[in-house]
């Protein structure tokens, strides 16, 4: 049996050759840690720092920090048991970059700048349009800065490792700029896509400088808001009611960052470039953080979004787009229906749809294998561009973070849910039996089933069938006068809200104007259609009359009731009509709201109020309003 001593000597023996086997691996192994990147979080130190430009090519002289520093000094085991030299604190020689599979983020001391590139698995060709720093690192999305050193020299102090794990790494940075205090931001780095910064309390604000083509504020109910070039005008910022999420979609097409923020005062507005032959773009995005956190997910991937051109010959015909689909996604893209941005998911198969106040029409996008198709039509017209991305996942890769999974990993069940509203987005039913009763539960359907009784002479026989019809057809009509009744209701408290405004804050008057002009078309619309529309006792008395032919047969029933088929229909309609009227006149006054408060950051509150009353109002629509999930 070995003495304590021996046993002792040999223990000793092995932690020093573990650690020396760990000296080896941080020091020399560069590969293998470029590989361990790919599925874990790499700090690293690149031993010079980067001067006008990040050299991504040229690794030279790299090192990983390891998470334990016990291995710098000559004894290892024994720094490891002596908590005098607990504590020691890692100083970086050259630039700190943090480095996972999804990214690559580089504290870039220069220039006071954190660089983020998103790794692309592979790369789009160069051209004019290609996204400026495609590198080894992947693609470059865009620089981190302080609000306040925007526009001044900068740089970084002090990089802190505040936690160095395989699955987490936390860093602090300290940014300096001539004629401002120093501020600090910590970043949060994991596994995923998901970047999340901490403001310190000195930093009021950050800039986000990025190749934006379009920049996206997602509506869950209501229509997306999206902001191009054509809008700008000669602004030098905008001002938008950005609500905890933005998707910036960049230049190439082929890469997109995503941005979330918890509830709280913050304000987002875009900065406008000059481009060449006087285009002005998006040149970088200034955020009042309100002392929170906000998160950034960047992706790549070719064909990650798409601008089309809707040319005049696209009319009246299926026209292949320029464009496949990179992967599986639930793709949606917006088109101008009976005057107002409408937004259009792309379906499985090409098909005809009927809308309350357009009609029929051929639905206007669909995909067919990978390839998408547009068919563009008097009511959908060819007019303008319009954009294809996504939002949301449908049968998309596990590989794949989509916009709503960053909202869900980074805001919390709770404010995801009032965000993302599922129970909202689900179709109200007019179906008084469900399953059970007239599957095709309208005016039309119900006359159709009471029809198809008369014409077989069965209508003394089946008397309890038309009857249980007619209180289906009855229920119907109950839900389109009392969906009718919510809108008017709406209409008549925006109406006074915006008056008060007007009088509260006379300045606001010609975007408060503007807005009430379109919430005044729901009671005109509703002016127009009253006496067509009927009223419920003229319901029950064309029921009324219907059932008396169910008491005996004759000859005559049948012309009988197709006289009152077409009373039914009649009032039906104009119920149809109204309906969608009212939802498509607040769908444009979700987007007025949203688009008029531009270049006047004092209307944004407003614009958020008006906007979360249409919201409201247009949770759980009829079937007759628009599609379930738009």
């Amino acid at each position: 049996m070995e003495s304590d001593q021996t046993v002792k000597k040999n223990e000793t023996l092995l932690r020093r050759t573990a650690w020396l086997v760990l000296l080896a691996t941080v020091a020399g192994l560069t590969g293998v840690q470029r590989s361990e990147a790919a599925t874990n979080v790499v700090v690293w130190d690149t031993g010079s720092r980067f001067a006008d430009a990040v050299d991504a090519g040229n690794r030279i002289g790299w090192k990983a920090v390891p998470s334990e520093l016990f291995i710098f000094e000559a004894d290892p085991p024994k720094a490891a048991s002596d908590p005098g030299y607990y504590g020691r604190e890692y100083s970086f020689k050259g630039d700190a970059v943090v480095e996972n599979r999804s990214l690559v983020a580089v504290f870039w001391s220069a220039k006071g700048r954190v660089v983020l590139y998103s790794k692309a698995e592979e790369t789009v060709s160069g051209s004019g349009d290609a996204l400026r720093g495609d590198t080894s690192f992947g693609k470059e999305v865009l620089e981190f800065v302080p609000l306040q050193s925007k526009a001044q020299p900068g740089g970084i102090s002090r990089c802190e490792i505040l936690r160095n794990a395989t699955d987490e790494v936390i860093v602090e940075a300290a940014f300096t700029a001539n004629g401002s205090p120093d501020t600090s931001a910590t970043f949060h780095f994991g596994k995923t896509d998901i970047v999340e910064i901490k403001p310190a309390a000195k930093m009021k604000g950050i800039s986000l400088f990025s190749p934006i083509e379009y920049g996206v504020v997602p509506g869950f109910i209501g229509d997306d808001l999206i902001f191009g070039s054509a809008e700008f005008g000669t602004a030098d910022a905008i001002a938008i009611p950005s609500e905890n999420i933005f998707l910036g979609l960049l230049k190439g097409e082929a890469s997109e960052f995503v941005m979330t923020w918890p509830k709280g005062k913050q304000q987002l507005s875009l900065r406008l470039g000059n481009g060449p032959q006087g285009k002005r773009g998006i040149e970088s995005i200034d955020f009042e953080n309100d002392g929170q956190s906000l998160y950034l997910a960047a992706s790549s991937a070719p064909g990650l979004w798409h601008r089309e051109e809707l040319k005049p010959t696209y009319l009246e015909k299926d026209v292949a787009l320029n464009w496949k689909r990179p992967f599986a996604a639930r793709w949606k893209t917006q088109l101008s229906e009976a005057g107002v941005k409408t937004t259009f998911a792309f379906r499985e198969s090409k098909g005809t749809i009927w809308r309350g106040v357009p009609g029929s029409y051929n639905y206007p996008a669909w995909i067919d294998g990978e390839s998408a198709f547009f068919h563009l039509s008097k009511k959908v017209p060819p007019k303008g561009e319009a954009l294809i991305y996504f939002l949301e996942g449908q049968d998309t890769p596990v590989s794949i973070s989509t916009p709503v999974d960053i909202v869900k990993a980074t805001l919390g069940r709770q404010l995801s849910d009032s965000i993302l509203d599922t129970a909202g987005r689900k179709l109200r039913t007019h179906h008084r039996r469900g399953g059970d009763g007239v599957h095709r539960a309208c005016t039309c359907g119900c006359t159709e089933a009471i029809q198809a009784v008369f014409e077989k002479s069965q209508e003394v026989a089946k008397k309890n069938d038309i009857k249980e019809a007619l209180d289906d057809m009855n229920y119907f009509v109950q839900c389109h006068v009392e969906r009718i009744e919510e809108y008017r209701r709406f209409a008549g408290d925006m109406i006074q809200f915006l008056r008060a405004k007007q009088t509260a804050s006379p300045e606001m008057k010609p975007f408060l104007e503007n807005l009430e002009q379109i919430v005044q078309q729901i009671p005109q619309e509703y002016d127009v259609q009253k006496e067509n529309m009927k009223s419920p006792e003229h319901a029950g008395e064309l029921t009324r009359q219907t059932l008396v032919l169910t008491t005996s047969k004759s000859t005559n029933n049948l012309p009988a009731y197709m006289d009152l088929l077409k009373a039914w229909r009649a009032m039906g309609g104009a119920q149809d009509y109204v309906v969608a009227q009212c939802h498509t006149i607040t769908r444009k006054l979700f987007q007025e709201a949203g688009y008029g408060c531009v270049n006047d950051a004092k209307t944004v509150p407003v614009a958020h109020e008006i906007r979360a009353r249409c919201r409201q109002v247009l949770r759980n629509p009829d079937g007759y309003e628009i599609w379930a999930n738009y």
